[in-house]
């Protein structure tokens, strides 16, 4: 096996096709998305809801059991069901199986199959159709996404990062809410301290290289700051605020929901690529790997 094979972004692309296809095909079979109805495909295999303290959930394939934490919010008990049943589809399928042992190892290859378990977490939560609906009705914008979360009654997150997958468009994707700011010193925020708009989550299309890292500050007179404050639907000609201070070119569409506001940063190329640094992609505001 070679480094370059490990590493393959074109194997991971085919690893999550394959995923989203045998997630979608398992969803379509179900009655619903319920916990019960998830279940249906997998007569063999007992759920079960128990205390984990900090585990979301996990698969035990020996004595096909799905164990759920009790105790986290029943939001994310569904898509943690459907996480676990996606490692159980995973494990089913002995051509994908052995393509991912052949191509990563080790610690790589634990964190290719948790990503590949998200990405079929999403697909069987996030019909295809509506998935298609809400980017034809509403384009790769904010709003789609405060839609597709809505409406497909996940996460933010989740509807975040498969509406990006999904899209085309070199557009970065956020989801945006007041937190307490960090300490003058980038050390962790202080109780009772004050508190900022930044961003909770993000993630790029593929594609776009950059994304927007998690506490990174909303500036003021931001139109995604502006959204929160007037709980109005607001679209302009802006920019995408880097934690390091730079200034994207990007048209904004920020849609306020409940106390967050989904934010999407549709780059400009033209104008993006004469912004971008001589030396390349700055550390601050490259997408993490």
């Amino acid at each position: 096996m070679t480094d370059a094979l490990a590493t393959s972004p074109a194997m991971l692309a085919q690893a999550k096709t394959r995923m989203r296809e045998l997630a979608a095909a398992y969803a379509q079979a179900a009655p619903g998305r319920d916990a019960h109805s998830l279940m249906v495909g997998l007569p063999d295999v007992k759920l079960l809801f128990m205390p984990m303290g900090a585990r979301d959930g996990a698969y035990d394939p020996e004595h096909h059991v799905i164990m759920i934490n009790s105790s986290v919010r029943p939001e994310r008990q569904r898509f943690t069901l459907a996480h676990e049943i996606s490692h159980a589809l995973l494990l089913r399928d002995d051509d994908l199986l052995s393509d991912l042992h052949d191509a990563f190892e080790g610690d790589r290859l634990e964190q290719v199959i948790e990503t590949l378990c998200n990405t079929g977490a999403a697909a069987i939560l996030i019909p295809a159709e509506l998935m298609a609906d809400m980017l034809e009705r509403f384009g790769p914008t904010g709003r789609a996404l405060g839609e597709l979360s809505r409406r497909a009654d996940v996460s933010a997150s989740t509807a975040l990062y498969t509406l990006a997958e999904n899209t085309t468009a070199p557009v970065i994707y956020a989801v945006c809410a007041v937190t307490r700011a960090e300490s003058d010193d980038g050390g962790p925020p202080a109780v009772g301290g004050p508190k900022e708009l930044t961003v909770r989550a993000s993630s790029a299309a593929p594609g776009v290289k950059y994304s927007l890292r998690p506490g990174t500050p909303i500036p003021t007179g931001h139109p995604v700051e502006m959204a929160l404050d007037t709980r109005l639907h607001m679209t302009a000609e802006s920019f995408v605020p880097f934690r390091s201070g730079r200034r994207m070119p990007a048209y904004v569409d920020a849609f306020p929901d409940r106390y967050r506001v989904m934010a999407s940063f549709e780059l400009r190329s033209d104008r993006a690529a004469q912004d971008a640094p001589a030396g390349g992609t700055s550390p601050t505001d490259a997408a993490d790997a």
